[in-house]
């Protein structure tokens, strides 16, 4: 019943626009100081190989290894990844353009965050991403997915009758 609220009622419409602006402008002004200020992941990632070890770890061993053997490597690709991930997520919401695709990479990233043992506001983002992705077409009806999805269904849509109403 709540699925159906959040995928077809125009209210929950509308309070997801609110949920997906105040999204979008937090991804895009992290993402846009650190495009503009430059980023460096280096040091974040090093402190969250750190935090895996000791009685209580922040970060689980498994994780560790990975940002050990892939992301510190490749720490400049890392980098370069989440400050344009973080502007190109938050202009997705915000502009309501591919909203479900913004908001899935948006919350990959703020597991990778938490996955590094950063808190801060990363599981309420997770939170309030998750209705987002529930919605679907919904989330984005108020923004550019009003015309972006019907179009996308009618070239791609490999000629099934699709409706707006089974995103």
């Amino acid at each position: 019943m709540f699925v159906r609220w959040l995928r077809e009622s125009q209210i929950s419409g509308v309070l997801l626009t609110i949920i997906r602006l105040y999204l979008g402008y937090s991804w895009l002004t992290a993402g846009f100081h650190k495009v503009v200020d430059g980023f460096d992941a280096s040091g974040f990632l090093q402190g969250s190989i750190a935090k895996a070890g000791g009685d209580h770890p922040a970060v689980q061993a498994w994780w560790a290894s990975f940002l050990e053997g892939v992301a510190l490597p490749n720490a400049g690709l890392f980098s370069f990844l989440v400050a344009w991930g973080e502007v190109l997520v938050g202009l997705g919401l915000i502009l309501g353009c591919f909203t479900t695709v913004a908001a899935f990479f948006g919350i990959v990233m703020n597991f990778a965050f938490l996955f590094s043992g950063t808190v801060s506001t990363n599981a309420q983002m997770v939170l309030l991403t998750i209705f987002i992705l529930v919605a679907g077409y919904n989330a984005g009806k108020i923004g550019l997915d009003r015309f972006i999805v019907p179009f996308v269904q009618e070239k791609f849509g490999k000629g099934e009758q699709h409706t707006v109403a089974k995103l």
